[in-house]
C-alpha cells in the first residue's frame, strides 16, 4: 500500500514512532518513496539516526539501506501551523503520533496537553484544508484514556479523534481515521519499566490499587493496528485491538517472583482510572467485528456506510473483563523478554 508513497511520522522519535517507522523500513507495507520524521527533539533524532548508521547485522540490511535512501528528520513541532504547514508538502500519508501521553503530566499542565493533542490535530486538518494539499490518508494515534475521559489526556485524546473524523467531511479528498489502544508494554513511561527499577534497587514495588487492571499490548501489535486500519478502515472509522488484559497486581508478582521484594499500595495518581475502557458503552452500537479488531464507525450520520452489515458488539470493552491467569500473563512477558532477568530493552523503544 505505501509503496512509492511519501510518509509523515509526527513524533517519529517516540516509543510508537520508532517501532513504526522500522516497520516501515522493512518494507512489509511496501518501500515508500520517503518517510518524514517529524519531532522537536534534536537529540532524539540524531540519537536514532546513530543507532541506525551502527546496525549492520545481516538481519537488518534491508532496514539498514532503506534507512540510508528513505528517512529524513525534520526538526519541527504539529503545535506550530508553519511546521506541519511545511512538513506536509508532497506528503501521501500521515502517522500523527505526537503526544502528551503520560496522565499525571497532562493533569499538572493541561493547557500544553491542549496544544499538542488537540491543536497539532487541527493545525494537521487546516493545512490539508487551507493549502489544498492533497493527502490520501491520515491516521490519528490515541489511546484507551479517550473513551468515557476522567483525565486531561483522555479528554484531549478524544477531541484529537473528533477532529480527525469531522476532517473527512472537510476535507473529502484525504480518508481520516483513527486507532485506539491501551497500555503498551515496556513503552517509555509505562508500568514496566518501573517495576524493573524498582526490584533491581531491592523495592518496594509500588502499586496503586489492588483493582487495577490494564490491556496489554507489544508495541510491534500497536503497528500492527495501524496498517490494519490504513489497509481496511474506511473514512472516519477507529480501528481496536482485541488484546486481553492483566491485573497490575500479577504483572507485579509475575516480574518480582521469588525475590525478596514487597509490593505497597499507594492510591490513585491524579487523573488515573482503575480500568481501561476501549469501547464504551455508548459506542457499542455502532461498533462491529472485522478481523481481529473492533471498529467504532462515525459517529456522523455522513459518513456512515450503508452497506455494513455487520451486527454491533452490543457491550463494552474493557480491561475488566478477560483478565489473562497469572501463568498466561507470565508466559505473555517472557515471550516478549520483559523478565526481569532477560536481555529485553526497557528503555522503550524496543526496536529488535
Amino acid at each position: 500500500m505505501l509503496s512509492n508513497k511519501t510518509i509523515l511520522v509526527t513524533g517519529g522519535t517516540g516509543s510508537l514512532g520508532k517501532v513504526l517507522i522500522r516497520r516501515l523500513l522493512s518494507g512489509e507495507m511496501g518501500t515508500p518513496k520517503k518517510i518524514i520524521v517529524l519531532s522537536r527533539d534534536e537529540a532524539k533524532q540524531h540519537e536514532m539516526r546513530v543507532s541506525y548508521l551502527n546496525s549492520r547485522a545481516p538481519t537488518d540490511e534491508v532496514i539498514y539501506n532503506n534507512f540510508r535512501r528513505l528517512l529524513e528528520f525534520r526538526i519541527g513541532d504539529v503545535r506550530d501551523f508553519h511546521s506541519i504547514a511545511s512538513a506536509l508538502q508532497g506528503v501521501d500519508v500521515v502517522f500523527n503520533a505526537a503526544a502528551l501521553k503520560q496522565v499525571p503530566s497532562c493533569e499538572y499542565f493541561p493547557y500544553e496537553a491542549v496544544r499538542t493533542n488537540i491543536s497539532g490535530p487541527e493545525n494537521i486538518v487546516r493545512a490539508i484544508r487551507e493549502l489544498k494539499i492533497p493527502v490520501d490518508t491520515v491516521v490519528g494515534i490515541s489511546t484507551d484514556k479517550a473513551c468515557k475521559p476522567v483525565n486531561v489526556m483522555g479528554m484531549t485524546k478524544a477531541l484529537q479523534e473528533r477532529i480527525f473524523l469531522t476532517a473527512n467531511i472537510d476535507c473529502p479528498k484525504t480518508r481520516f481515521i483513527c486507532v485506539r489502544y491501551g497500555n503498551v508494554l515496556a513503552s517509555r513511561g509505562s508500568v514496566i519499566p518501573l517495576f524493573h527499577e524498582q526490584i533491581r534497587t531491592g523495592g518496594p514495588v509500588t502499586i496503586t490499587t489492588a483493582d487495577m487492571t490494564r490491556f496489554l499490548l507489544s508495541l510491534d501489535q500497536a503497528v500492527d493496528t495501524i496498517f490494519a486500519a490504513l489497509r481496511g478502515a474506511r473514512r472516519g472509522e477507529t480501528y481496536i485491538p482485541r488484546v486481553p488484559s492483566a491485573k497490575v497486581t500479577d504483572i507485579a508478582h509475575c516480574l518480582i517472583g521469588d525475590r525478596p521484594v514487597k509490593t505497597t499500595i499507594t492510591g490513585i495518581r491524579p487523573g488515573e482510572k482503575v480500568h481501561e475502557i476501549l469501547v464504551s458503552e455508548e459506542e457499542a452500537h455502532r461498533t462491529i467485528r472485522r478481523g481481529n479488531y473492533y471498529v467504532i464507525q462515525s459517529i456522523l450520520p455522513e459518513l456512515c456506510s450503508a452497506d455494513e452489515k455487520s451486527t454491533p458488539i452490543g457491550h463494552e470493552f474493557s480491561s475488566q473483563a478477560n483478565v489473562m491467569t497469572h501463568d498466561q500473563l507470565f508466559d505473555t512477558l517472557k515471550k516478549y523478554d520483559l523478565l526481569v532477568d532477560g536481555n529485553g530493552s526497557l528503555d522503550g523503544e524496543l526496536l529488535r
